[in-house]
């Protein structure tokens, strides 16, 4: 009973205080590595006493990533650009304290780190909360949301309660493209402006329209919403991926790849029309004819095959599995 008085008494307020101290001493390291930079490095032995050792009374946004040159990681610098958009908007924000940090573990800096948590892929970012260990929501679902800064925040907010508006730099060049663009048609029109016949081009103005279809299609406003990667490059073996596995989510090479798909079976559409319509040679029109029938069977069946690589137990294929 004595023995119990005098830890209640003696050890037990000691107890707290150096947990206090230790605290304050974390804390305070962490609010000057902020001052500097808004998102701080971290090697293994960092990473250890700050995220996985107690006590601690913030959170931790991490972005693990391979950013070395010879990593080739292109998706990684994408990443981390609006990874650092994100972090600025909260260190120069009103809001900013110290319940938030963002932090990075490149994998040359900290590959004990990566093998720790047996993390197979970069980039990845995890939040790791001021209790407890991370859930599976405390990792952040890149694959399938994309890895843009607004993104980022709505995703920091459900897991941490802290709203980040985000402020983007000042970005010109679209700007700039739309100067240059109109200067180029009011040119054109000026240089012109004696035979406008060229105004009513129905080609033309059917070649700008298929652009915009094809574009819209591939899901270049979904890409452009959501900001995935280009593509998956597996950090193992080194095999890249271009087609997202999921029908939630794509890269933009995949994009890219049905464009050109769409535009292959247009192609052959628009032969197989000019084959039947036009009134030249029979055996000129039989083999343009042929052309067509081919790049439709042969293009269509390679978007049914990725519409069923994407739609697991879609039941149907032709020519290509």
């Amino acid at each position: 009973m004595y023995g119990q008085f005098i830890f209640i008494q003696h050890i037990y307020p000691l107890i707290l205080r150096l947990i206090e101290n230790l605290l304050t001493e974390k804390v305070e390291q962490l609010m000057e590595w902020s001052s500097r930079r808004s998102i701080f490095r971290m090697n293994g032995d960092k990473f250890r006493k700050f995220i996985k050792t107690p006590p601690r009374n913030y959170s931790m946004i991490v972005m693990f990533t391979a950013l070395q040159p010879q990593r080739q990681c292109s998706v990684c610098r994408q990443a981390n650009e609006e990874y650092q958009i994100l972090a600025n908007s909260w260190r120069y924000s009103s809001a900013f304290c110290n319940k938030l940090f963002f932090s990075m573990v490149d994998y040359d800096e900290g590959t004990d780190v990566f093998q720790q948590l047996n993390m197979n892929s970069a980039p990845t970012f995890m939040h790791f909360p001021p209790k407890g260990r991370p859930k599976r929501a405390d990792t952040f679902d890149l694959q399938r949301i994309g890895f843009a800064a607004e993104q980022l925040a709505k995703w920091i907010a459900d897991r941490t309660d802290v709203h980040i508006r985000v402020f983007r730099p000042p970005n010109y060049s679209g700007t700039i493209a739309l100067a240059l663009l109109v200067s180029l048609v009011g040119g054109l029109l000026y240089l012109r402006r004696n035979n406008l016949e060229f105004i009513y081009n129905k080609t033309g103005w059917a070649m700008v329209s298929l652009c915009i279809v094809f574009a819209m299609t591939s899901g270049q406003m979904w890409n452009h919403i959501r900001g995935p990667p280009y593509a998956h490059k597996n950090p193992h073996n080194g095999q890249v991926s271009y087609i997202h596995g999921s029908s939630q989510a794509q890269f933009v090479a995949e994009s890219h790849i049905i464009l050109v798909l769409n535009a292959a079976i247009t192609m052959g559409m628009v032969l197989l029309n000019e084959a039947a319509t036009s009134k030249g040679d029979v055996g000129k029109r039989r083999i343009i004819c042929l052309v067509g029938l081919g790049l439709v069977v042969f293009f269509f069946s390679f978007l049914l095959s990725i519409f069923r690589s994407k739609y697991h137990g879609y039941p149907y294929s032709f020519l290509i599995k």
